[in-house]
Formats: structure tokens, C-alpha cells, sequence
């Protein structure tokens, strides 16, 4: 008898012993294990730990291509789920996995939910945070617009630039941070001003390790590189900290074949006429056939 039928012949008793498990999977690779029971289980090897992060809400389940409309509660603490996580976005977009166990035989249980994290919502030492079932993907538009920019992503199999070129990527030390979001590196050679405009910020060690940030500006001056992010990163990165940044582009026909020498690749129409072209009437002159 499997675990699924041998959960489902429990339940048929009227008396059940059963709690929710949930593992999370963070983009950075950590796994952990919570449950709602009042004691540790074990499974698939993974150790969930009672009252150390989140306490599931009721779970509906939906026809069509909707979410699930379900959530998950918890409190933070720091042998769970940390207020410094949570604000670096570490639990953003995180794998969940939610079984429905017998907490007195853990090889009776039944997935129940599989998808990802959404919004998170922090009030106090306490949050809230939506589930996302997998039809979820499914509601993302498809398809091409005919646009003159390129409608890849700089270094995709579209694009099919080199990314792990060394000409498009540079390990940087941070000197200072200055308002929040301005960093002051120490310059290398052979990288114009302005050459990782609109790409990635890495941030290596440091407590702002593994988060991402997108340039706004890029320009050298005083022998340092200062690199403008359009957002403040969520943990404070440390002078001294390892910086990787990755070149960006800006979608132009121009750029691709000037800064990338891709023109080839270049998934863009840059002929088609703007907006302004189409709503555009002719002179009086030739409207009146002068």
C-alpha cells in the first residue's frame, strides 16, 4: 500500500492523527522544513521543525488558470525565518512544497500544494505571505510585439552573446556606500564609462550576499568606478565587499551592433515607424493637392 492510500484508509477511521508540512526552497539553494505540529517530523530528508516559521492558512484549490487562493502566516525568529532574509529578498520567489502528513507514521502523507512564494507582508515580528500555485505561469502573456528595440535579453539563447566573456563582466572592491544606493568601486582598466549601464550589480560576500541590483549609471571618475543602482539594496553591503557587475543593454539596434558586434542576432524591427509616424497627418499644402 502506498504512502497516499495508507494516508487516505487513516483518515477513513474518523479519528486522524495528521498536521501540515511545508518545505521552502530559496533561489540561493537553502532548504528548510516547518510544520505545524507540536513536535519535529523527518521525511525525504528533510528535518521539519515545529513552531520556527510558518502556520498554513486554509487551502482552496481552483478550476481554470487562477491561483490558488491560499496564504501562510508566521512569526519571525532566528532559527527560522529572519526579518534580515525576508527584507533582502531572499524568500522571494522560493519553491514550496506542502504535505498533508500522520505525524504518528510520516511515510503516510499526500502532497497537497506546489508552487512558490509571492508578496510578503511584514507587520511587527509577525508576516503574511501569498502562495502561488504552478498555474500561475501559465497566466503570463506570450508571444512577440513588434517593437524597433530587441525584445531578447542581453546574453539569452535569442541574444546568444557570450555572458562569461571577460569583456562583459568585472570583479570590482567596494570602497563606500553613498546614499543608499551609489557605490563607489575601485576602478579597473579596459572598461569605458558607461559600459554596464542598465546591466546586473552582484554583490559576492559581505551581509548583502547574493542580492542583485540594476544599474542606472555607470561612469568613472577619480580613479574609482561609481556605479548608481536604481533601487537600495535590502542589506546594507560592507566596504571591502566583492562586486561583480555584468554588462547591460539597452535594446537598440545601435548598441547591439556597436557594443556586442550582434547585430545578427538582434531580435528587434528597428525600420517599423513610431507612434508619432502613424498618427502623423500630411501638410496642408498636400492635403489640399498644392
Amino acid at each position: 500500500m502506498s504512502g497516499l492510500q495508507a494516508l487516505a484508509a487513516h483518515l477513513a477511521e474518523g479519528v486522524a492523527t495528521t498536521c501540515l508540512a511545508w518545505a521552502v526552497t530559496r533561489r540561493d539553494g537553502v532548504e528548510m522544513g516547518f510544520t505545524d505540529h507540536d513536535k519535529d517530523l523527518s521525511f525525504d530528508g528533510i528535518t521539519f521543525r515545529a513552531g520556527t516559521g510558518l502556520t498554513a492558512r486554509a487551502l482552496s484549490q481552483v478550476a481554470g488558470l487562477a491561483v490558488d487562493n491560499s496564504e501562510a502566516v508566521g512569526a519571525l525568529s532566528d532559527d527560522g525565518i529572519s526579518e534580515a532574509d525576508l527584507r533582502a529578498g531572499r524568500y522571494d520567489g522560493a519553491e514550496v512544497r506542502m504535505w498533508l502528513v500522520n505525524w504518528a507514521a510520516p511515510e503516510m502523507r499526500a502532497l497537497r500544494f506546489r508552487g512558490s512564494l509571492g508578496e510578503v507582508e511584514q507587520t511587527g515580528r509577525a508576516f503574511r505571505v501569498e502562495l502561488r500555485g504552478l498555474s500561475e505561469a501559465l497566466n503570463k502573456p506570450l508571444g512577440r510585439v513588434i517593437r524597433s528595440g530587441c525584445d531578447a535579453l542581453v546574453g539569452d539563447l535569442r541574444c546568444k552573446v557570450d555572458m562569461e566573456d571577460a569583456a562583459y563582466r568585472g570583479r570590482f572592491t567596494l570602497q563606500a556606500v553613498r546614499e543608499g544606493r551609489v557605490l563607489d568601486l575601485l576602478a579597473e582598466t579596459g572598461f569605458e564609462g558607461g559600459w554596464f549601464a542598465a546591466g546586473l550589480c552582484r554583490f559576492a560576500d559581505g551581509a548583502a550576499a547574493g542580492l542583485l541590483g540594476t544599474v542606472k549609471s555607470d561612469r568613472v571618475a577619480g580613479g574609482l568606478r561609481i556605479v548608481e543602482l536604481w533601487e537600495e539594496p535590502a542589506a546594507v553591503p560592507e566596504p571591502g565587499a566583492v562586486v561583480f557587475l555584468t554588462v547591460g543593454c539597452d535594446g537598440q539596434a545601435q548598441t547591439c551592433r556597436g557594443k556586442f558586434r550582434n547585430f545578427s542576432n538582434f531580435r528587434g524591427f528597428p525600420n517599423v515607424p513610431d507612434e508619432d509616424w502613424v498618427t502623423a497627418s500630411p501638410p496642408r499644402e498636400l492635403a489640399s493637392g498644392r
